[in-house]
């Protein structure tokens, strides 16, 4: 037990005599195991914020599109093509919309130079729009019914556009679309669904229609099908639009996209953890090569410790459990810094910072109850210190062969 005790001090006293030296070894482990955890908890917070996302807006939106007929270069569906829709029994709800093309938007005339070179969408959309995208108003209203009917100069407008234009909830403005002044009553938040409608503008059908001489056929659907039919939906539709017509669609989920980008970080999370084991084995070289040099510049004291006759197995032990300290108390502190890193960098980005992953890596399948923050700081750790050890074994074994004579050379 006395050796033991004696072995411990002598490495605590060797760790803290020189602490700036100590502190330099210990950044590779800090590095590497900050790195893994945070790769983890930043990866597992923006897949739990896109799941919330997805929650939220729900994963049974379909967006079909008009791609023919008859070889027109401007196809449309047919002007009952929402009741088409609705006729599926797994169609929950429908929204119809006509892109708009050739139609210059200016919101000032000292603009319009610009906004002739970059135009602003805009769209003809149905009263349905914002409930089946799960859009919300973040002033005024939506078109209604009236708009729809007499074909009232009405638009809302996205909230990009209107942060472009500087336009003040509330506020009596126009906004000239195609050489026609419309009055804006509504700003719609971001759609997150389709990011694309957050600089545009939206009119009713018979606006457009009576403007700008459209037609009121759509050239796009929104539809939402019931929670767990939308493949089958989605098959649906070519036959329910068609109806033995020669419309051609095509069809596309929305969130399958944002699916996409879950499976695109979990590809990061690999890629960044490997980054982080990297640094941990440039540590254990760092490690290797600063002990190998303190064994050097500590001849003198091993060469006395082994006059007074302690062996070989408690020199090679003393600096073997400063390699383990280092690994130890790096690995603590990496495992500090990375969760510090997950909650800023989680709060900044407006997630919910997860540490508790259903984690997939290397192979590796653990689920969230196995790898909540205690296991994984407690993995980063042990990376750090089984690294350490390794790194320390060839200094250690060095200490122990140096003869007394031979430390009076070296010293």
């Amino acid at each position: 037990m006395r050796d033991v005790l004696d072995i411990l001090g002598v490495a605590v006293s060797g760790l803290t005599a020189k602490l700036t030296r100590t502190f330099l070894i210990m950044l590779g482990p800090v590095i590497g195991v900050s790195a893994i955890v945070a790769a983890v908890g930043l990866t597992e917070s923006a897949k739990g914020d896109l799941q919330q996302t997805l929650a939220a807006l729900g994963t049974n939106l379909i967006t079909v599109e008009a791609t023919g007929s008859f070889g027109s270069q401007n196809p449309t569906f047919p002007e009952d093509v929402v009741d088409r829709v609705m006729a599926v029994t797994t169609v929950e709800s429908a929204s119809a919309a006509l892109n708009l093309s050739g139609i210059t938007t200016t919101p000032y005339d000292a603009a319009k130079g610009y906004y002739e070179a970059f135009p602003i969408p805009v769209m003809a959309v149905d009263t349905a729009f914002p409930a089946v995208m799960g859009a919300k108003l973040s002033s005024g209203r939506w078109l209604n019914e009236f708009d729809n009917r007499s074909g009232g100069r009405s638009v809302v407008i996205g909230t990009g556009l209107a942060n472009e234009i500087d336009y003040l909830p509330g506020s009596l403005r126009t906004i000239n679309v195609g050489g026609v002044d419309y009055g804006i009553v509504g700003v719609i938040e971001r759609v997150i669904l389709d990011p694309n409608l957050d600089n545009g503008l939206f009119i009713s059908f018979e606006s457009a229609d009576q403007d700008f001489d459209t037609g009121t056929e759509a050239t796009k659907l929104y539809v939402r099908a019931i929670e767990g039919t939308t493949e089958e939906t989605e098959a649906a539709m070519s036959t329910a639009i068609n109806l033995g017509d020669s419309t051609e669609v095509t069809t596309s989920v929305p969130t399958d996209a944002l699916e996409s980008a879950a499976a695109a970080d979990s590809t990061l999370q690999i890629i960044v953890a490997s980054m982080g084991l990297l640094a941990l084995v440039v540590g254990g070289v760092g490690i290797a090569n600063v002990m190998s040099i303190s064994v050097i510049q500590r001849s003198s004291e091993i060469g006395i410790r082994r006059a007074l006759g302690h062996g070989r197995s408690l020199i090679a032990w003393q600096f073997l459990l400063e390699s383990v300290a280092v690994g130890l108390f790096g690995g603590l502190l990496g495992a500090g810094v990375g969760i510090g890193i997950v909650v800023v960098a989680s709060r900044v980005a407006g997630w919910v910072h997860v540490l508790t992953p259903e984690l997939d890596l290397f192979g590796l399948h653990l689920p969230a109850f196995w790898f909540g923050i205690p296991t994984l700081c407690a993995i980063g750790v042990a990376a750090a210190v089984f690294t350490a050890v390794i790194a320390g074994l060839y200094p250690s074994i060095k200490a122990a062969r140096l003869e007394p004579l031979e430390t009076l050379r070296l010293g």
